[in-house]
């Protein structure tokens, strides 16, 4: 197990109970340079996660409430005239920082969203042709509140695409909750949280992550994966190339995690659902008969699984 994720987790417990699955995913986004989308009821630990993360690696954390009048500048900047200086001076959009949580994205206009996403792939901001690069690790976790739709703007499926992974991690079970009432009794166990993984530590896991090495009967069984999402009979869309991209590099990091250099097919399985699932289009009978959580599972239930053979190469 990857010492600076253990050590990351430990700072999570401090704070929020049962939540390990959910910082190993957001973890492995991290050391792939992607971006989450989180799709859960409020109150369930997302802008918390989101501080913790900032803290443990001594980062800079920004919120943005997505809301229908927020405009592009409000997300990236502006560049203004000062009446008492007599001069434009440039005032940086909150997207400069190292995480980044964009809430209720679907509560912005698509313009909004389109000029948060740019940020996103291009990992830069540009203001009136002036090019400002965001300072590494850039991690931007939006999320999506599922019980209210009304006055929302979806995203575009093929916007989604721009996501590296979509996670939830739902309500917490009887006893995480009872713990949390303990962690919280005496105060915000947040002020206490400290630096535990250095910046360069990511820098150099984000490298390590292209090393992983990857068999060629892992890699088809990735691939079979990805092109039976495209068959299936319920999808009228499947994995993008893009996607596929995607996929491997969270197998790479899967694998790294667990202290490995080389992926098995049990990298693949695990991954597959946050990867793959938000990436799908469903056809108009396939929304009827299912979720896409449950077409991916439908797709790995029925592609056939290579035997593991050791620490494989390629």
């Amino acid at each position: 197990m990857n010492t600076s994720m253990e050590r990351l987790k430990n700072n999570v417990r401090k704070v929020l109970a049962g939540k390990d699955e959910i910082v190993e995913l957001i973890f492995i986004a991290m050391i792939c340079e992607g971006h989450l989308l989180m799709e859960d009821v409020p109150g369930t630990g997302k802008t918390m996660m989101a501080k913790i993360v900032a803290k443990s690696i001594k980062g800079t954390f920004r919120r943005i409430q997505f809301t229908p009048d927020l405009l592009p500048s409000d997300v990236t900047g502006i560049r203004f005239f000062n009446p008492k200086t007599q001069t434009f001076e440039l005032k940086m959009g909150p997207v400069m920082t190292n995480i980044l949580l964009a809430d209720e994205i679907n509560r912005a206009t698509p313009r909004a969203q389109s000029s948060l996403l740019e940020v996103m792939e291009e990992r830069q901001v540009t203001i009136e042709g002036e090019t400002f690069a965001i300072e590494p690790p850039f991690l931007v976790i939006a999320t999506q509140n599922p019980i209210e739709s009304q006055g929302t703007f979806s995203l575009p499926e093929a916007q989604m695409d721009r996501f590296f992974m979509q996670i939830s991690s739902g309500y917490p079970s009887f006893d995480e909750e009872k713990e949390m009432l303990h962690l919280h009794r005496l105060g915000n166990p947040l002020e206490q949280i400290e630096s535990v993984i250095e910046k360069e530590s990511i820098a150099n896991l984000q490298e390590q992550v292209r090393q992983v090495k990857i068999d060629e009967s892992v890699e088809n069984y990735l691939l079979n994966i990805v092109r039976a999402t495209r068959e299936h009979d319920w999808v009228a869309n499947g994995v993008s190339p893009r996607g596929t991209l995607a996929f491997m590099r969270g197998v790479q990091a899967k694998a790294l995690i667990s202290g490995r250099d080389y992926a098995v097919p049990d990298d693949v399985k695990v991954m597959a659902p946050f990867i793959l699932s938000h990436r799908l289009v469903l056809s108009m009978e396939g929304e009827l008969h299912a979720t896409k959580h449950q077409v991916i599972n439908d797709v790995l239930e029925h592609t056939e699984v290579p035997v593991e053979t050791g620490a494989q190469s390629k």
